[in-house]
């Protein structure tokens, strides 16, 4: 069981990739949402709640303390929520939602700095969760204006 844990924490893989692994999960789970995407909106919606809740279950039993670097389930979550806000994978959207994401990742502005600050696995899911749910907003708020 520990050894499903560890691989859904780490993104199957993509934990160990050897410089910044959070974004080459952000990045993984673009190419893969856009493919969600394009399949169906649902299927990618289902992706994220499953990315999400399995997150909170493989990071606790993985044991993991803190927000270690090699987990990345919580970047492909949130990844995948931000791309919840896009129609179909257009190029330029994509981009402009991992890079949205990432910014937010990083910076963690407000609320998603204070959920960073809580502690625990709920905490390390949380910070990408809400940074995808804003990163959302934003985009849905950009292609209003843009298109």
């Amino acid at each position: 069981m520990r050894v499903a844990a560890h691989l859904i924490a780490g993104g199957f893989g993509l934990g160990r990739a050897p410089v910044a692994s959070g974004t080459v999960a952000a990045f993984a789970a673009t190419l893969l949402g856009a493919v969600l995407l394009a399949l169906s909106p649902w299927l990618l919606a289902a992706a994220a709640l499953g990315a999400t809740l399995g997150g909170v279950w493989a990071i606790t039993a993985a044991r993991a303390e803190g927000d270690p670097g090699w987990v990345v389930i919580d970047e492909i979550a949130g990844q995948w929520i931000t791309l919840l806000a896009l129609p179909r994978p257009a190029p330029w959207w994509l981009l402009a939602a991992f890079v949205l994401f990432r910014v937010l990742d990083i910076a963690k502005p407000g609320p998603i700095g204070w959920a960073d600050r809580r502690g625990g696995p709920v905490s390390v899911m949380a910070d990408d969760v809400i940074a995808g749910a804003i990163g959302a907003v934003l985009l849905l708020a950009a292609r209003a204006i843009l298109v």
